[in-house]
């Protein structure tokens, strides 16, 4: 039997990139840090992480169903959707939170406009938002990983919710948010002093800087905070994969990253006593959920512009709404809020964005 072939028009682009292969690369880079999650916090973490991923698997099936798309399932959406909401969550949150997370980002955001490549802003970061609001307390108390039990009940805060703290009922005045958690008694780990020690020694005071210490236990995951956001370093080395398969585009984190480490630096030490350009940048970095939020949810392909001006103007602007929450809001993070609003100006970006027409002149776009 001879074989039809279908000969089209240039361009002719081939690539094997699909949505079922994006969606499982992104899921299975992130399971390193969920799973270094589960072992910094416990049993009850991983069954928070189980939890939104079941709820979310069965609210695709029975939106799917409603809707007459069987076997969306299979394109790892849903799944990706459900580790997302599960990593955001507090390690000791009950059950009933993720699972109505997961409902409402896969059954209100997702599939109210008609499923995935429909959803108006990223469902995982909107399940947080609603669980935040409606279950406020459960989702604002944290654990600390087992490596730094023992300490007081107050060290179970966030690095930056401790800060935030310090910062409304104090009135005294310091330089860096390291220095305030150090001169307050925030529980650090023995690793932390080593690897700070051993890059002094090796490689930094050759150069003339020095690492104070603190900083290893927010790249590497000995904190307090939400399941997966926890470890930069496992977050990291899974987007080096998904940058090399080119399946994140640069656009946006460099933007996000380039605004909000710009304004920290410039800014960020003003609410603290301090003078311009001596924010802690590195800090703010490795806490907070920034690296979770910027390389997994800011770029998410349906909900960020589709021009690379477009993703500059987007991630400058969540860059700045992260800084503006963050430091001079009531709330310690701010990256979901940041996220979710420039999602809503996504379709106006993207107007203004649209490339002009070869030969048309500039009143003609695309």
């Amino acid at each position: 039997m001879k074989q039809e072939i279908f000969v089209t028009s240039s361009p002719q682009i081939y690539d094997d990139a699909s949505t079922t292969n994006i969606m499982w690369s992104v899921f299975f880079c992130l399971m390193p840090a969920a799973a270094w999650g589960v072992f910094s916090f416990g049993v009850w973490a991983a069954a928070v992480l189980c939890t939104a991923l079941a709820s979310s698997i069965a609210a695709e099936a029975l939106c799917a169903y409603l809707a007459g798309h069987p076997g969306t399932l299979w394109d790892g959406s849903a799944c990706v959707t459900g580790l997302l909401v599960g990593m955001t969550m507090p390690p000791a949150v009950p059950l009933y939170v993720p699972f109505f997370a997961s409902l409402f980002a896969i059954g209100v955001v997702k599939w109210t406009f008609g499923g995935l490549g429909r959803n108006w802003m990223n469902p995982a970061l909107a399940g947080r938002v609603f669980v935040y609001f409606s279950w406020t307390r459960a989702m604002t108390t944290w654990s600390l990983p087992g490596v730094l039990r023992g300490a007081d009940a107050l060290s179970a805060a966030t690095p930056l919710g401790f800060l935030k703290t310090g910062m409304s009922q104090s009135a005294e005045f310091f330089r860096t948010p390291m220095e305030y958690l150090r001169e307050h008694g925030y529980p650090r780990s023995l690793l932390d002093g080593s690897i700070s020690d051993w890059l002094n020694a090796r490689l930094l005071e050759p150069l003339g800087i020095s690492l104070p210490q603190g900083y290893a236990d927010l790249f590497f995951g000995f904190m307090a905070g939400s399941i997966g956001e926890i470890s930069s370093f496992l977050l990291l080395a899974g987007t080096v994969f998904l940058l090399a398969r080119k399946i994140l585009s640069p656009a946006i984190p460099a933007s996000y990253f380039g605004s909000f480490g710009l304004l920290v630096w410039i800014f960020g030490g003003l609410p603290l006593g301090g003078e311009y350009f001596t924010g802690d940048i590195l800090f703010h970095l490795f806490t907070g959920g920034l690296i979770l939020g910027v390389f997994y949810m800011a770029t998410d392909i349906v909900c960020s512009p589709v021009t690379v001006p477009g993703q500059i103007l987007y991630g400058c602007g969540a860059g700045f709404l992260t800084f503006l929450i963050r430091l001079y809001g009531a709330f310690p993070e701010g990256v979901a809020l940041a996220i979710l609003v420039m999602n809503v100006f996504v379709p106006l970006i993207n107007r203004i964005t649209r490339p002009f027409r070869f030969g048309a002149g500039k009143g003609a776009r695309l």
